[in-house]
């Protein structure tokens, strides 16, 4: 377990092994995420976008459905 101080300005420093082990360097992007009374910070790194891929469905189903949707609006 690594620990972090919070400074006055609600800012945190990841410890560097953990930095290294996420490839979290400076300037990189990450999620704060609430999970009940727990804070998780996910990297926004390729890999992250890489498991989302798919999650709306396949075969373009989520992309049929919004142009009927619309097809519907304009007819009224």
């Amino acid at each position: 377990m690594e620990t972090a101080v919070v400074t006055s300005k609600g800012q945190i420093v990841i410890p560097v092994k953990i930095r290294r082990k996420l490839g979290i360097k400076g300037g990189s992007k990450v999620a704060l995420i609430e999970q009940g009374d727990k804070v998780i910070i996910q990297p926004l790194d390729k890999e992250y976008f890489n498991k989302l891929a798919g999650i709306l469905g396949e075969k373009g189903k989520m992309l049929k459905s919004l142009m009927e949707d619309k097809k519907k609006e304009r007819e009224l």
